[in-house]
């Protein structure tokens, strides 16, 4: 019985890095297309989100029927627990990048109102906060959890600084206002991805550490708990 017990959790776990991949997958090749206007590269990753969908639906069935069966406690209960929640995470930071995906369809038909510097690296920074949250979980390691939380900061300061750029934009030439309107929608996905990365963050502080930290700003260091 341990050892199905022990195999039915790492098969949630795979389960899990394997939506990840696919996640990350999406997150890659929606910053290639959004900096090369690559409108077929755009409809790959919106053709993405069904098989990301079933993923999730998969770990619910996983996890749902190990509770049942196990009845498990402690830990490997927050170990599954966990594992729910972050499937819908992950499922919503597909989501945004198929949205992106869909304003690169639209914004590869006119010219671009400038230069796309800042909104690559605001998306590289988000990127890099769900690769680094997935990896967390994986080690189960509440510290690195807690310095992604706090790197939220940033991706939302780069978003503002985009938006009031944007928004001196169409004030200056109203004709701008579409396509102005297009990155700043692109900026907004951007932001709640990482926003979704924070939420898996602090579920992993709750996997590793019993305690639950959303809602609480400042995060609290570990020496806290």
């Amino acid at each position: 019985m341990h050892r199905q017990f022990e195999q039915e959790l790492e098969e949630i776990k795979l389960g899990i890095l394997s939506m990840a991949g696919l996640v990350e997958k999406c997150l890659d090749d929606v910053a290639t297309a959004l900096t090369t206007q690559d409108s077929e590269l755009a409809e790959a990753v919106i053709a993405m989100d069904e098989e990301i969908d079933h993923r999730e639906v998969e770990i619910d069935r996983l996890a749902t029927e190990f509770i049942a069966r196990h009845q498990p406690t402690a830990t490997d209960l927050r170990f599954v627990i966990v594992a729910i929640k972050l499937g819908p995470e992950l499922e919503r930071i597909a989501d945004n990048a198929v949205n992106i995906a869909e304003r690169v369809l639209h914004m590869s038909k006119y010219p671009l109102v400038k230069p796309l510097i800042d909104l690559p690296r605001m998306l590289g920074l988000a990127h890099a906060m769900v690769s680094d949250s997935i990896a967390a979980y994986v080690a189960r390691d509440g510290r690195a959890a807690r310095q992604i939380i706090r790197r939220d900061d940033e991706v939302d300061s780069l978003y503002m600084q985009i938006f009031r750029e944007l928004l001196t934009y169409m004030i200056e030439d109203p004709k701008t206002i579409s396509r102005a309107i297009d990155l700043i929608l692109v900026a907004r996905f951007i932001e709640r991805i990482a926003d979704q990365a924070t939420n898996i963050a602090e579920e992993v502080v709750y996997l590793v550490e019993a305690r639950p930290i959303r809602h609480v700003w400042p995060v609290p260091d570990i020496e806290e708990s």
